[in-house]
């Protein structure tokens, strides 16, 4: 766990909205620009913004539209703006976790609103080994029959 001095991790940083994409690159709204990899993506989640209301059921009742959930719980000592917690939201799969994150980002909240990011310093060492054979295993499927090795 994170100790009051510690800084807030630079992958937790929200980032500025994209202000040089041409116009016929850009949406409707704007929108940060990062690239996820398997290794910096996870089941586990950090919510920022969320209001110091107790609304641990509240949150828990909305995270779970996008999955099924193993753990959710405040995370003590980490630096937030004033009057908001940090939650840390653990999903049984890692798709669900990719779900929400996009869907619940920048969301509005009881007045707050949401920032949420991956949290792959929480993961375990099965967890990690468990993630990237399934993204292995994802990939496999995705390739024609014939790319496979020992098929002709």
């Amino acid at each position: 766990m994170m100790s009051k001095t510690e800084k807030l991790k630079n992958h937790h940083k929200q980032l500025e909205l994209c202000q040089t994409r041409p116009a016929y690159r850009q949406g409707r709204n704007l929108t940060a620009v990062k690239v996820y990899t398997i290794s910096s993506e996870s089941q586990h989640l950090f919510i920022y913004g969320v209001p110091s209301i107790n609304l641990r059921n509240e949150l828990k009742r909305l995270c779970t539209k996008y999955g099924e959930l193993v753990n959710i719980h405040v995370v003590p000592n980490v630096p937030t703006e004033m009057f908001t917690e940090c939650y840390h939201v653990q999903y049984r799969r890692i798709q669900s976790a990719r779900i929400a994150k996009r869907l619940l980002d920048t969301k509005s909240f009881y007045g707050g609103v949401l920032h949420i990011c991956y949290a792959p310093e929480c993961e375990s060492v099965q967890e990690t080994k468990a993630k990237l054979l399934q993204r292995k295993r994802d990939v496999l499927n995705r390739l024609p029959k014939r790319a496979h090795p020992g098929n002709t």
